[in-house]
């Protein structure tokens, strides 16, 4: 019964510890620019970015864009249930949230209007590991950006 008695107790102070994870992770805010970059990502496995080193495993590829805004970007963004977006010229934020604790998650954007880019950042606030999640959030909107292109490229045709 004694056993029975720690079993929960340490349930209860691992669900208490998550929770407070969660909170934390919704008081904090996204990095911004540093240095007119985004941030580059740490040493934990819970992050990717395209302005990081090419050779590291947090890298993925910019998106080749003409746009000359990211305001565009923002319906695509909330399709993929990104939440509290905030645009500023050349720079996007967007939050994601996780459903069991409410993990946050920041997904930045850096519009490169003189390279034809636009760079990507999707990180974990809180946590070690983000089981690919953010990556994969990358690779969803790099699908739903490249549609876009090719249905606006589309439609450019047939008038």
């Amino acid at each position: 019964m004694k056993v029975f008695y720690v079993l929960i107790a340490l349930l209860v102070v691992a669900i208490s510890y998550f929770i407070l994870l969660g909170f934390i992770s919704r008081s904090a805010q996204p990095p911004g620019l540093v240095g007119g970059q985004l941030a580059p990502c740490g040493t934990k496995p819970n992050s990717v970015c395209s302005e990081n080193d090419p050779d590291t495993a947090h890298y993925v590829a910019p998106v080749n864009s003409e746009l000359n805004s990211l305001q565009s970007i923002v319906p695509l963004i909330e399709q993929l249930g990104g939440g509290k977006i905030t645009v500023k010229e050349r720079y996007l934020s967007a939050e994601f949230r996780s459903a069991l604790f409410g993990f946050v998650d920041d997904l930045e954007l850096r519009l490169d209007v003189e390279n034809k880019l636009i760079h990507l950042r999707s990180a974990s606030r809180v946590g070690y590991s983000d089981m690919g999640v953010n990556r994969k959030r990358i690779v969803q909107l790099r699908a739903l950006l490249e549609a876009t292109v090719q249905q606006r490229a589309t439609l450019e045709v047939e008038t």
